[in-house]
């Protein structure tokens, strides 16, 4: 293969859009290696000829391996590939305009937009869920259902699901057969049916720790609702008045009490279980039907009672079948991590958009094992602070792992020796060896080595976490893997010994290159190599934490709940968010409300402060005259009293107000039947009150339900009372046939609630059969047991249906709609990544280096960032469920806005660790170049900045992209044609020129800092025209365009030749 020219593709477009997600497609991410490149090689790099070279499509040329080039002279070569020299003049004629430090922008032609190539070289960049059929789609639909129910059965009867399951099914069985005994039924009297509904609501098919949490919660609410209901009736009774107006009076006094718990459901998740049977038993109370006329304390106990006989009977079958004490989740955690971290050492490979995007998950999901098991009681052989150092481990080798360009050539034969002929000056030539391939004989063994100890180390973490766990023989790895670490930790110990020898050799040889920065492909093997030697560090660390924790870790212990308390309100537990439903909005929202408050955070804690002049920089002595100059005095306005109103008025208009003020308009519309004296008899002969407590339980604080959850919920609910009376006209009254009829319905009902992903429609259809059913059984309702199955299937209709309704017409969820501000924040969130990673890192002031706080905080931020991306794509998968009535919604430019965004994100963590090493110092610290370059260095930040400002608006308020934007390639084509002429200055002057020589690292790290910074601009031109094919294009009054392009209306997703 010819390795004398090469190219690097600053984006990676599928060749085929049938490729598979080990090759590269548009959705992978730039190298994380500092280049920050995907580098490949070619005989040439010119375009395909007939066809326009657009930014979507560019890559970036390198020199062959014998030139002799400056990085600058290199890094222009590869902006050419961006913006040629034919868009815009270079040529100033020495005439440069200060323009008082305003941003000097430059305005380009944009190059056509065509949406039907971006459709077909980006549908890889679609989540897999795409790969599936729509599930709104007629045709596929029973295809899809016994597709689904053969897989639930095989995972019911081959996994632990099986056992949940009847963890869960034996707790309603035995309440309810216990309903069915007539003593029984005549001492708990009519409302003895609330034990079953106990045992579904806290059902035991979860851990210990989530049990005893529920058991509490669920208690707590309870009493909480019946004391309220309780007082409400009393007020209404209170007088002759009152009881003129007692239905009023109640649904007044519920709704105050509705409000906030409302509130409270929306705030605090923690309480979910807590406030959800609170307003059950308060919609019990004064709605429901008593053993009498009269109300008397003897009503909370008809409730009350069966509830605590409900929750006793989960939690001992919780204790007694198959316990699991929160060690199982933790087993599950480490086993998908270590999986996903010994995949990722597969090295040399494709790049694989699929793995990378498991590694990300995996940040997300050790984070959560750690917060589980701190929130609950655990009984288990780790100590949390032990699992805080797993996870902080993990995390690292993750990141490590992330930053490797694994696709790379260092270990392909690099025997055979290649000479290339080198003329000076003088005309004279000489032989020298290529400086890539004696980089890769050099380097290629031990770092293949590393690579083979980081894989053996962690497998062997593996082992040993899983033993610690007890339940490797279950999820793995095999027997044949040993748990014992020392002899991996010997070895890694000696192949980092020698492969830092390879290197310091290396580096030291007397015939290396004058400047590493003038060999693309030698920078690329060095990068590799020194990003392995990085994760083996981080591969140490965690068998050192493992090594510890398996020596420390002999007996096994109770874990309290140690989570902090103002923090645990807002987590709870992984069972409870998936029976609350809605986990992936939810879960959408605390993500990026946590990276809002870590960027608030970052922001109040940095002070940047401009420099009057390029003289050596002092702190003045009173540091508070320059920041109130800057900044104002927030600290005063902060803590008047206006301003803390006015943040309290602020938050009342947020969603948490306008769930409770939904909540209320519900529950008072469904509570009227109480007002009217008529309605006293039907309202409670058919338990009236349940549509009140199914609206409640329904009405979901984020996400209300689409068309498809209408439909099924609406079927679950007229199913589990059509089951009922089946069940009562086969039986006669006979409860063994109940019984049978009961174990035949509830078993995938139970698994479709406690399971599977529409846990809201299990719910219903568990809560409609058992309270039908067992309430049909009282003769004293009529010979009509039919007529009283369908209206008790009428009440629960309609609370079933009624807060989807409400839903859809106040304050809806849309997916669709969520996306794109999803996006928007995002866009606007790097644009404040971008400057503080210019700030802290790349253009800092003398003696202001980052510091490990500073970095500490950057890697939260990243973080949580790829957490951001992930919470896109799972909106990205909701978008599908929703119907559009102007026409289907297409994915294609969502999917690609995000991976553009998620490349720009990761060019800006390449951009970071390079800075580390390359330090720029003729750049920062002297005066005179600092000067010439301070406003093409102010350039070439504010067209980025402010690009990705406009395109972040522009998405948020739905309006159209100019036409013309800023053009940030030219901005940075300036920058490097000026650095360029000003190195080449300081050359000419051998003192300066002494005193500004960079060390090895920081010449090997200049090419990749120069690249990644390339690559950001690269990708700013991708977000632009993703974004205008999400949002359309706004044409300037003055142009006359050729041939113009159809544009939609400003509310619209798509433009209309996408429909």
């Amino acid at each position: 293969m010819e390795r004398g020219r090469q190219r690097t593709r600053i984006t990676e477009p599928p060749q085929n859009a049938t490729q598979t997600d080990a090759e590269p497609s548009a959705d992978d991410s730039p190298s994380l290696s500092p280049t920050g490149l995907d580098v490949r090689f070619t005989l040439d790099h010119e375009p395909p000829r007939g066809r326009s070279m657009s930014p979507a499509r560019a890559y970036l040329a390198r020199p062959s391996l014998d030139s002799r080039r400056s990085p600058s002279v290199m890094s222009i070569m590869q902006i050419d590939q961006i913006i040629s020299d034919d868009r815009m003049n270079m040529e100033t004629y020495g005439v440069a305009e200060m323009r008082d430090g305003f941003f000097d922008a430059l305005f380009l032609k944009p190059d056509p937009i065509d949406p039907d190539e971006v459709v077909e070289r980006s549908k890889a960049a679609l989540p897999k869920e795409f790969e599936k059929s729509h599930p709104l789609s007629a045709k596929h639909f029973l295809p899809r259902q016994l597709h689904e129910f053969k897989s639930v059965t095989r995972k019911v009867a081959t996994t632990r699901a099986g056992i949940q399951l009847l963890k869960s099914f034996l707790a309603f069985f035995i309440a309810y057969i216990l309903c069915l005994i007539q003593p029984i039924h005549d001492w708990l009297g009519y409302n003895d049916y609330i034990m079953v509904v106990s045992t579904i609501i806290n059902h035991p098919g979860r851990n210990l720790g989530s049990q005893v949490d529920g058991t509490v919660g669920t208690i707590i609410g309870t009493a909480a609702g019946l004391a309220w209901g309780y007082v409400a009736i009393l007020i209404s009774e209170s007088t002759n008045d009152a009881l003129k107006a007692y239905g009023w009076i109640l649904i007044v006094v519920s709704a105050v009490f509705f409000a906030g718990i409302a509130l409270i459901r929306s705030i605090f998740i923690r309480l979910y279980q807590t406030v959800l049977c609170a307003g059950i038993a308060l919609a019990f109370t004064t709605l429901g039907l008593t053993d009498g006329d009269a109300f008397t304390w003897h009503k909370p106990l008809q409730y009350g009672i069966p509830w605590l006989l409900g929750q006793a009977i989960a939690l001992a079958v919780n204790c007694l079948v198959f316990p699991d004490a929160g060690n199982r989740l933790l087993a599950i955690a480490f086993h998908r991590s270590f999986n996903t971290m010994q995949e990722s050492l597969v090295i040399p490979r494709p790049r694989d958009t699929g793995l990378r995007r498991r590694l990300a998950k995996t940040f997300m999901d050790m984070s959560l094992a750690y917060r589980d098991m701190r929130i609950d009681i655990t009984i288990t052989r780790f100590r949390p602070n032990d699992v805080r150092e797993l996870r902080n481990s993990v995390q690292g080798v993750v990141r490590a792992l992330l930053t490797m360009n694994t696709d790379t050539d260092l270990f392909e034969d690099w025997s055979d020796t290649l000479e290339i002929t080198v003329a000076d000056d003088a005309g004279s030539e000489s032989e020298v060896e290529d400086s890539g391939r004696k980089v890769a004989r050099a380097l290629s063994a031990p770092t293949r080595e590393v690579i083979d100890c980081m894989s053996e180390g962690v497998k062997t973490c593996h082992a040993a976490l899983m033993d610690m766990t007890g339940w490797r023989k279950h999820f793995g790895p095999s027997k044949d893997v040993s748990s014992d670490l020392v002899p991996v930790q010997l070895r890694m110990q000696n192949s980092l010994a020698a492969f830092d020898t390879a290197e310091d050799h290396l580096l030291r040889s007397n015939d290396r290159p004058e400047t590493y920065a003038d060999h693309g492909q030698a920078v690329e093997f060095l990068v590799f190599a020194r990003h392995v030697r990085e994760t083996a560090g981080t591969v140490v660390n965690l068998m050192t934490i493992v090594q510890d924790m398996y020596t420390s870790s002999k007996s096994i212990r109770v874990n309290l709940p140690v989570y902090p308390f103002g923090k645990a309100l807002y987590r709870t537990n992984a069972q409870v968010r998936h029976d609350r439903g809605g986990v992936t909005a939810g879960m959408y929202r605390a993500t990026f409300a946590e990276i809002a408050k870590l960027i608030e955070t970052t922001r109040s804690s940095e002070k940047h402060h401009p420099r009057d002049n390029y003289e050596a920089v002092t702190e003045p002595e009173d540091c508070t005259v320059i920041e109130s100059i800057i900044h104002g005095s927030p600290a005063v306005h902060k803590d008047r009293l206006s301003y803390k109103l006015w943040k309290l008025l602020r938050r009342c208009q947020g969603f948490e107000t306008k769930y409770a003020t939904k909540v209320v308009l519900l529950l008072s519309a469904l509570s009227l039947p109480c007002c009217f004296e008529s309605a006293y008899f039907w309202r409670t002969l058919y338990d009236a009150w349940w549509a009140v407590a199914v609206g409640w339980i329904m009405i979901h604080p984020r996400i209300g339900g689409n068309i498809q959850d209408f439909f099924t919920r609406a079927f679950a609910a007229v199913l589990g009372a059509a089951w009922s009376g089946a069940a009562h006209a086969a039986s006669g009254g006979n409860p063994y046939i109940l019984a049978v009829f009961a174990a035949i319905y509830m078993i995938p009902m139970i698994y479709r609630f406690t399971q599977s992903t529409h846990p809201r429609s299990g719910l219903v259809g568990c809560l409609s059969f058992a309270v039908i059913s067992l309430t049909l059984r009282d003769a004293s309702l009529g010979p009509s047991v039919a007529l009283q199955g369908v209206y008790k299937g009428l009440v629960f209709l309609v609370g079933t249906i009624a807060p989807i309704i409400v839903n859809w017409m106040l304050w809806p969820f849309i997916a669709r709609h969520e996306l794109r501000i999803a996006l928007s924040s995002m866009i606007l969130y790097m644009s404040i990544m971008y400057r503080n990673v210019v700030a802290n890192y790349v253009y800092f002031d003398e003696g202001k280096d980052p510091t490990p706080e500073t970095i500490r905080r950057s890697e939260m931020l990243e973080s949580r960032m790829r957490e951001g991306f992930v919470r896109i794509r799972q909106l990205l998968v909701m978008s599908r469920h929703e119907i559009r009535l102007r026409g289907p919604f297409d994915p294609i430019p969502y999917s690609c806005l995000a991976a553009s965004c998620e490349r720009f994100f990761e060019y800006l963590i390449a951009v970071r660790q390079s800075a580390l090493f390359y330090n720029p110092n003729y750049i920062r610290d002297n005066p005179v170049a600092a000067e010439h370059l301070h406003s093409y260095r102010r350039d070439a930040v504010a067209a980025i900045l402010g690009n990705l400002y406009i395109l972040a608006v522009a998405l948020r308020s739905e309006r159209k992209v100019p036409r013309y934007l800023p053009s940030a390639a030219a901005a940075r084509k300036k920058l490097l044609h000026r650095t360029a002429e000003l190195a080449r200055e300081m050359e000419e002057d051998t003192e300066g020129y002494e005193l500004e020589r960079q060390k090895t690292w920081s010449d090997i790290y200049s090419y990749s800092y120069n690249a990644s910074l390339t690559g950001c601009v690269a990708q700013l031109e991708e977000l632009e025209r993703f974004t205008k094919l999400i949002v359309g294009e706004k044409k300037s009054r003055f142009e006359r365009p050729a041939k113009p392009i159809e544009e939609d209306d400003e509310d619209t997703d798509v433009s209309p030749e996408r429909l």
